[in-house]
């Protein structure tokens, strides 16, 4: 089964009831491995949250307009899960070092010049494993330091972007699988 990409044009906020089994399938008639984009206010409060440690530390999440990934994976543990969405984080890294933007990677946490730009969680679900990432487009208001694809890097076709994230990412899954394919047993 291949991997299915979508820009959504309408803005969505993104409160984190969105990190849900078949939410994909369930809004825009997208069956199976899928990876979504849109942009939108991000608040996710606490109640929300699926990051414990975020809850534990009081931590919510909000961005005043932000890049969202959403992906739902099928048959796949957790941690093939986990290493997906450090996978996803590299492949928004490498696109903006392309760009000539100096990115630290710290686990599935991205920051410019010391500042956070992106939030990123993968969990499991009954059905399939989901990821949420999402990257600040504007700073303004964010409770942390943050940095912004637009008022910090100058990215303004963030739909451009969002198309070669997802691109990027539905290549090298596919690719993986391709790999597992063409090798005997030993």
């Amino acid at each position: 089964m291949t991997m299915k990409t979508l820009f959504i044009e309408d803005e969505i906020k993104y409160i984190g009831s969105q990190l849900a089994p078949h939410w994909i399938y369930k809004n825009f008639k997208i069956q199976g491995d899928a990876i979504v984009a849109f942009c939108g206010e991000c608040k996710v409060d606490l109640t929300e949250m699926v990051d414990i440690e975020d809850v534990i530390n009081n931590e919510p999440i909000y961005s005043k307009s932000m890049l969202s990934f959403i992906t739902e994976q099928f048959g796949i543990s957790l941690s093939e899960g986990v290493l997906r969405q450090r996978l996803l984080m590299c492949i928004i890294k490498e696109l903006l070092e392309e760009k000539g933007i100096f990115v630290v990677r710290n686990g599935d946490d991205l920051m410019i010049g010391g500042r956070k730009l992106s939030v990123s969680i993968a969990t499991k679900s009954v059905t399939s494993v989901l990821i949420h990432t999402g990257l600040n487009i504007l700073s303004e208001g964010a409770p942390i330091e943050a940095s912004g694809l637009t008022s910090e890097m100058g990215i303004t076709d963030i739909k451009q972007f969002a198309h070669d994230v997802m691109n990027r990412y539905k290549e090298e899954i596919e690719d993986i699988m391709y790999a597992t394919t063409k090798v005997r047993g030993v």
